[in-house]
């Protein structure tokens, strides 16, 4: 018999319309890194919330090192050896690093925190594991990146056992990821058991020993990664074959859509400028995409163009009206489309239904909303459920879903949703497929071609060179908030790209072409 460390035996959770795990097995091997696959919506993360203790299962058992165990809540998980890092991270913004990792676990006498041996256990921790923090760092002003560091040392400060990744890499940049792996596999070597949820299939080929995949909350299979391919994979996953490449025609750039001149963006975080003099144009019929390493001006970029942040000093024209001081709804309402770069921040109220949130841009418009001022409730209703079905969205409740309560892809796909069918002259899609599963990427690079062929501007900004180079019909390097050179992605390589977003190399750029 295989010695495992976690088994997970017939698990069924249910949700208000909805089975979240139906009759589900998992086995954990002592020392392994597993990975869980699936679509988005297919029950991966609920499978982790019911191992940490977050929800009950209504059938089913949990065995650890062959003993049946009983996980009520996370503190009963955390004294099984069981910790999680969330896909969206459960830190205390205002607390430094060491007090949100020492959280719910202080040492104190005579009521008094001790923080100086915790303080020695963290810094022993990272230098171990190579988790590098800076402990007295408050986590709001810390990276992303940082923030997860601090999450796994968590972990470890409680001496986890088994360590339960839930969409790790999805807000790293590449050069974190690769840190990451790096940590995971270390972590294993030394004996830790990690189940890892990904929908990056090359990260499962390059650090998983085994993966079981989920579809539609049912359980497919589990096959050993040194077998598998990462077409084999997906077709799994998503019940069919997926293009890997993405299938588009010669573009036809026609007038200028969007004209930016020497737009300066002020930093929050140093003196010197985030976005300094930037100058460029989108035409209709193509994509063009600002390439870069995180961190670089991309987001603030953004702000500026899309009204979050004002401008210092530039000047920004869309369909030839000037709205270089419009506010957000004028931007809006002249043909701008967004697809932000933080889905919880700038892209829903998660308090709110699916539907409200489908309308949150439009319900003022006389399709939403009445002359006497109130809201037309299955007018919405219709064009949510329109959209919910055209999108593949999925939520327990459909179009009366909290947002809060939907998967992190099926929150993503209701933002791309809203922002396409907007029928923009411009759309601005940041990270537009960040956290979504191979399949719904498809979708969303089908869309963004659609859009560039029916004679929109598409400006989009991403992390993902694949993405880049496979979607963008020019491609803009942003390095510390300047455009360091323009390149066509049928003749650049991923080699030359590098040196110019890691800032080794640099051009003049007439971004006007």
């Amino acid at each position: 018999m295989d010695n495992y460390a976690i088994e997970m035996l017939n698990i069924t959770k249910r949700f208000p319309g909805i089975i979240a795990n139906d009759n589900i097995t998992l086995q954990l091997k002592k020392g392994e890194i597993h990975a869980l696959l699936g679509e988005n919506g297919a029950g991966k993360s609920t499978l982790m919330s019911v191992l940490f203790g977050l929800y009950q299962p209504e059938e089913g058992e949990i065995h650890k090192d062959g003993r049946k165990v009983v996980i009520n809540n996370p503190n009963d998980a955390n004294e099984l050896g069981i910790g999680m890092v969330h896909q969206h991270f459960k830190l205390v913004e205002c607390f430094s690093v060491l007090d949100n990792i020492i959280l719910g676990v202080e040492t104190t006498k005579n009521g008094f925190l001790q923080k100086g041996e915790a303080r020695k256990k963290v810094l022993d921790l990272s230098e171990k594991y190579g988790l590098s923090v800076d402990p007295d760092a408050l986590i709001e002003d810390i990276t992303v990146g940082m923030q997860q560091r601090t999450e796994i040392l968590k972990m470890l400060y409680r001496d986890n056992e088994i360590l339960i990744f839930d969409e790790p890499t999805a807000v790293l940049t590449p050069q974190e990821i690769q840190e990451l792996m790096t940590i995971m596999k270390n972590l294993a070597s030394e004996g830790k058991s990690i189940l890892f949820i990904t929908h990056k299939l090359g990260e499962i080929m390059q650090v998983a020993d085994r993966c079981s995949v989920l579809r539609k909350g049912k359980y497919i299979g589990t096959v050993d990664i040194k077998d598998t391919t990462p077409e084999k994979l997906s077709s799994m996953m998503v019940g069919r074959d997926v293009n890997f490449i993405v299938d588009k025609k010669e573009c036809k750039p026609g007038e200028v859509v969007l004209d930016i001149e020497n737009m300066t963006v002020a930093s929050k975080r140093h003196k010197n400028n985030a976005v300094n003099g930037v100058s460029l144009q989108v035409r209709r019929g193509e994509i063009v995409c600002i390439a870069g390493i995180d961190g670089n001006g991309q987001t603030e970029f953004v702000y500026g163009l899309s009204g979050l942040e004002p401008l210092k000093g530039g000047k920004i024209v869309l369909n030839g009206q000037d709205v270089t001081n419009s506010s957000i709804r004028k931007r809006l309402t002249s043909g701008m489309s967004h697809i932000p770069e933080d889905r919880h921040k700038h892209g829903l109220v998660l308090d709110y239904s699916l539907e409200d949130n489908l309308v949150l841009q439009r319900y003022f418009e006389p399709e939403f909303t009445n002359k006497f001022g109130f809201l037309k409730r299955k007018a919405i209703r219709e064009y949510a459920n329109k959209l919910i079905d055209q999108y593949d969205v999925r939520s327990g409740q459909g179009p009366i879903t909290k947002a809060r309560s939907m998967s992190g892809g099926n929150q993503q796909k209701a933002i791309v949703a809203r922002e396409i069918d907007k029928n923009p002259e411009l759309l601005i899609a940041v990270q537009p497929t960040r956290g979504l599963d191979v399949g719904a990427i498809e979708n969303v690079h089908k869309e963004l071609v659609a859009q560039r062929d029916a004679g929109k501007g598409v400006l989009l900004v991403s992390l993902e060179l694949d993405e880049v180079m496979n979607v963008s019909d020019r491609i803009l390097v942003m390095y510390e908030g300047e455009i360091v050179g323009e390149f066509d992605p049928k003749t650049v390589t991923v080699e030359e790209l590098g040196l110019y977003m890691a800032g080794s190399k640099r051009k003049e750029v007439n971004t006007n072409d």
